[in-house]
């Protein structure tokens, strides 16, 4: 931002110099030649006062002095010199001037000047005064030194101005991306702070009203989320003490079954809800403290939980995990979700068998789900919150993908026909089988 300030006013000042100068350099050349060519007219022109017509009968010519560093002479009608100093013969100004004008040229390496000395409408003699054009010519480079001079202090001084103006200017622009990074590394207390610059202070406040209302925004949505999930606890646990009581006083061998499904579907319910509430908190995205269960018996327990609805609808479930070590554990409650979410979207959108598939990456593991149905919707958009899901509320595949992040992992749509969702999850095989709570 410095840099480019500067560049830009060192370009404008750069541009505006060179159009006044090059204009400048050139008049200053023009003028002192002009003025050394007046000069020696002058000069001619008093000398030319002075002649006598009896000079051509012999009288002498008593002439003023030369200009400095030139030199001053008289001619007769035949070039000849007769007084002071010049070229024997006359030149071709001197030449020139016999015709009766004034002529002004250059003869050699000198401005030249010649001036025709008339008595009864007749010329006769002319006079020539010169000076050496390297003595101008000198004038011309000292004034363009001093202009180059005067050129250069202005570039440093549109510099200077420059450097701090893009100072002024950048400052509170750094300050407002330090805040922005601050925002995206979490901080949401973060505020840009007012400037001397009103169209970037117009820009801070947007930007701190903005977040605000962002964080307002996140707020009510965690307070919702984390109230829910609260209020929500109390009946499940009264549920479960309800079944687990049921159970414990009822013989009945036709109820203990369902009794014993209810139990089970409750506390899977129960442990959906405290993961929401873990997602709900801010700045939650590890791994849950939740017990891991066993990879075989994570697919046993989905199995049996699926099972029985894919078969009311006429079709098969196949669950397959040999390949993976005995000892390899998962976090159980977040990986059933994620599983039972992309079951539910396979039963409702897709068709045919659905297999549930683990493949052993040595540092994760693969959860294929795959139906024979296919994807017609847009695969960028499957993640995205409102798009469609199980529900019809387009939100089950958008939390399948942020618990899948809170461990650490990826879900992605891997294969359009069939339909095939995978969830990559990094696994610690140092885990031993007693090392956390079945899930």
């Amino acid at each position: 931002m410095r840099q480019r300030v500067v560049r830009v006013a060192l370009t404008a000042a750069l541009v505006a110099v060179v159009l006044l100068a090059v204009p400048l350099a050139l008049a200053i050349r023009s003028s002192l030649y002009a003025d050394q060519r007046d000069t020696l007219e002058r000069a001619a022109l008093a000398a030319a006062v002075r002649v006598s017509p009896d000079f051509v009968t012999g009288d002498p010519v008593e002439l003023p002095a030369p200009p400095a560093g030139g030199r001053l002479g008289l001619y007769d009608p035949q070039l000849r010199l007769r007084a002071g100093s010049g070229p024997r013969p006359g030149d071709t100004p001197v030449r020139q001037s016999l015709g009766g004008a004034a002529v002004r040229g250059r003869a050699g390496a000198d401005l030249v000047v010649a001036v025709p000395v008339s008595h009864a409408e007749k010329v006769i003699g002319v006079v020539r005064a010169s000076t050496p054009a390297a003595a101008v010519r000198n004038r011309v480079l000292a004034a363009w030194t001093l202009l180059l001079g005067v050129a250069a202090l202005a570039l440093t001084v549109a510099v200077l101005v420059a450097r701090r103006q893009a100072r002024a200017l950048a400052a509170p622009l750094e300050d407002l991306s330090r805040h922005c990074r601050a925002v995206t590394e979490g901080d949401l207390t973060a505020r840009a702070a007012p400037s001397s610059v009103a169209e970037i202070d117009q820009v801070a406040r947007t930007h701190n009203e903005m977040l605000h209302s962002l964080s307002e925004l996140l707020r009510h949505e965690r307070d919702f989320t984390a109230n829910a999930s609260h209020q929500l606890r109390t009946p499940l646990t009264g549920l479960q003490l309800a079944l687990e009581a049921g159970l414990a006083q009822d013989d009945d061998a036709r109820l203990r079954p369902v009794l014993t499904e209810a139990l089970a579907t409750a506390q899977r319910l129960h442990r959906t809800v405290e993961e929401v509430l873990r997602l709900s908190r801010s700045g939650e995205t590890v791994r849950p403290a939740a017990g891991t269960v066993a990879v075989r018996q994570l697919l046993r327990e989905t199995e049996e939980r699926w099972h029985g609805l894919f078969a009311q609808e006429g079709r098969r479930l196949e669950c397959a995990g040999q390949d993976v070590p005995a000892d390899v554990r998962v976090p159980g409650a977040a990986v059933s979700e994620v599983l039972g979410i992309l079951l539910d979207n396979a039963r409702v959108h897709g068709r045919g068998t659905v297999h549930v598939a683990v493949r052993d990456l040595e540092d994760a593991l693969a959860f294929d789900v795959r139906d024979e149905g296919a994807v017609t919707g847009e695969p960028s958009r499957l993640f995205d919150r409102g798009t469609g899901d199980g529900e019809g509320t387009g939100i089950g595949l958008a939390l399948a993908r942020d618990l899948a992040v809170s461990l650490g992992g990826r879900l992605s749509l891997t294969s359009r026909h069939p339909a095939t969702f995978t969830l990559l999850l990094p696994v610690d095989q140092d885990e031993t089988p007693g090392s956390g709570t079945p899930g």
